[in-house]
């Protein structure tokens, strides 16, 4: 993976919190990603836990799966998920296992926590260390943006 600190996070960001509204329009939790590789959006996914009756399909693990199928390792390597929020222990763990490149988030998981009185979770970081991976993350990128969001759907 090239230099993720190098790369212009906000439009990707940007594009992840409006596919988080998408979700939370639709009645799923505001939760948003998409895969990036050389700079082109190579794949989207929204929030649909409650769509689809299925606790496990946060957009995080959702293209996580996309990428194991459809991309060699090579390519996963060098692609990059930028996510509305930090990704949590379940999500982080399948980007750890399908090799991803990086991780660019707007809300992290523990400001999410303290604003709103639930866990402050695990930083996606210490899962993928925890998984012999070293992935790279960038965050708080739009983070108040991001952290309006979640407030107009709390």
């Amino acid at each position: 993976m090239s230099d993720l600190d190098a790369l212009d996070h906000s439009s990707h960001v940007r594009r992840a919190i409006d596919l988080a509204r998408e979700a939370g329009d639709r009645g799923d939790g505001p939760y948003g990603s998409l895969l990036v590789r050389d700079g082109e959006v190579v794949m989207e996914e929204t929030n649909r836990e409650n769509t689809d009756d299925d606790i496990a399909l946060h957009p995080e693990l959702t293209l996580a799966r996309r990428a194991a199928r459809e991309f060699s390792p090579a390519e996963r390597a060098e692609t990059v998920m930028y996510t509305s929020t930090e990704p949590c222990p379940m999500c982080a763990g399948g980007i750890a296992i399908a090799g991803l490149g990086g991780v660019v988030y707007s809300v992290s998981a523990k400001r999410l926590g303290e604003e709103f009185g639930g866990p402050n979770g695990v930083p996606c970081g210490e899962i993928f260390e925890r998984r012999g991976r070293e992935i790279p993350v960038v965050g708080d990128v739009l983070a108040d943006e991001g952290m309006a969001l979640h407030r107009e759907f709390r």
